[in-house]
């Protein structure tokens, strides 16, 4: 008989795991409650990214006179900007149903939960229920937006994420509490698109957990876009007037605005999943995982965000891919686990920050050796031809090796560029096997070979 797979969660950790599950003879089902691709995926990852691109897009057109043009007119149309972003996520969610459907996935629509230790009960919306027999099961329910007690969301002037792709309209002035990713995201989107925007920063400095020289390139550009920072102040209320909203802080300062938007993290979807009783342990709503994203009943696995992990798509699609290899005895002998240190991130900002690795801040506080090169673009011919010599390159290296440990880049398509540093990190290569690449010229990846020499 076939190993019976059920997957509950349908985003990229689910889909990926369904779909390796199913290439390697398992017979699979995948419960997924919202939309095929995942909700964090095609409603926050994707649409929050489009709105980017279409404020990157009026960022490119007001450096037009550095080109050589005289700046175009701008008019913004958000019912087009709504059928762009649903015309993305149809095709996403229509490609990842396709693929599923053609490794023979049975795909559900409704919420599962543990019945017993080898059995899912699906219910679909109309009641209906059926008990599905697993051998194996995996976990990938997701988060949603954390939502604190003082915060009266509404949808209409006081925003979560999910509430803003995009809004109902452009904020005039917008509030964005939480300097996080998300909330450095957020500022760059609106304030492109042309709201005047208020940034509330808990701590001495955007991207708390960021290389403070990478911080202080966006904090800067903020600056010049006429972002004001609320720096070291913790938002603990919000009153809603007539078209005015007033976020207030812990330390007496008050941002008013006429909408306010809330970036201040996630929490799991564990919540009626049926797993304290049958002896899986959560820590705060995650589930406990060990290397291979097992929990501590072996069987069943969570990935995604709700393993507690890395909160990125491309960390979940591989927990998916490693989890159906190891269920269906893959990897029974030696193996490379995920190492989380070497993921790859991006933050969608303009200029864009991605990194990789060791930080060169945390080898410091860890007392550990290193070797640190910059490059900054303004020494690149690419970069002067766009007229956007923002950001630099780092490399963080083993001064005795050569290894590269990790690495930092700000500036134009830094999300794309970071991927050889990342190839470099996980692959143990040297500064001076990139610095022997023959590179493209004129082109941004050279900065990489010239912070390797």
């Amino acid at each position: 008989m076939a190993h019976r797979f059920v997957v509950i969660g349908g985003g990229p950790a689910g889909n990926e795991a369904a779909t390796t599950a199913a290439r390697l003879g398992a017979e699979v089902t995948l419960i997924e409650r919202d939309v095929i691709g995942g909700a964090a995926h095609l409603l926050d990852c994707i649409p929050s990214k489009a709105m980017i691109a279409t404020g990157g897009a009026v960022s490119e057109m007001k450096r037009a006179e550095g080109m050589g043009l005289r700046e175009p007119s701008i008019d913004l149309d958000f019912d087009a900007i709504r059928t762009r972003i649903a015309g993305i996520e149809d095709r996403l969610e229509a490609s990842v149903t396709g693929l599923l459907t053609s490794q023979g996935v049975r795909l559900l629509h409704g919420t599962g939960r543990m019945l017993d230790a080898h059995t899912v009960e699906f219910e679909s919306a109309d009641g209906t229920t059926e008990a599905i027999p697993a051998d194996t099961v995996v976990l990938s329910t997701g988060s949603r937006p954390r939502i604190p007690d003082w915060a009266p969301i509404d949808g209409q002037r006081v925003l979560t994420t999910r509430d803003a792709y995009p809004p109902p309209e452009l904020p005039e002035h917008l509030i964005v509490v939480g300097s996080g990713v998300t909330g450095v995201e957020f500022v760059h989107m609106f304030s492109a698109l042309g709201s005047k925007v208020t940034l509330i920063v808990s701590r001495q400095q955007v991207l708390p957990q960021k290389d403070p020289e990478v911080a202080a390139v966006l904090e800067e550009d903020f600056i010049a876009r006429g972002v004001k920072l609320f720096k070291g102040a913790r938002a603990e209320g919000i009153d809603v007037g007539d078209g005015e909203v007033a976020v207030r802080c812990d330390d007496g300062r008050v941002a008013r605005g006429s909408h306010a938007l809330l970036c201040i993290g996630s929490i799991p979807n564990s919540e009626g999943l049926g797993l304290e009783p049958l002896g899986v342990e959560l820590d705060h709503g995650y589930v406990v995982v060990d290397h291979n994203c097992r929990s501590t009943v072996p069987h069943v696995y969570a990935a995604g965000d709700l393993s507690g992990k890395l909160p990125l798509s491309s960390v979940a699609t591989m927990q998916g891919r490693k989890i159906a290899e190891h269920a269906l005895g893959l990897h029974a002998g030696p193996h490379r686990h995920l190492d989380y240190d070497k993921a790859a991130s991006a933050i969608f900002t303009d200029p864009e920050i991605a990194d990789v690795g060791l930080a060169e801040a945390d080898a410091f506080s860890e007392g550990r050796k290193v070797r640190v090169t910059k490059v900054p673009f303004s020494a690149s011919a690419k970069a002067l031809i766009h007229d956007d010599p923002r950001g630099f390159v780092k490399i963080v290296s083993d001064p005795a090796t050569g290894v590269v440990l990790g690495g930092s880049i700000v500036g134009r398509h830094a999300a794309e560029l970071i991927s050889v540093i990342a190839l470099a990190v996980t692959a143990g290569l040297k500064v001076g096997d990139l610095a022997e690449c023959l590179l493209v010229h004129p082109a941004l990846a050279e900065a990489l070979a010239q912070a390797a020499e």
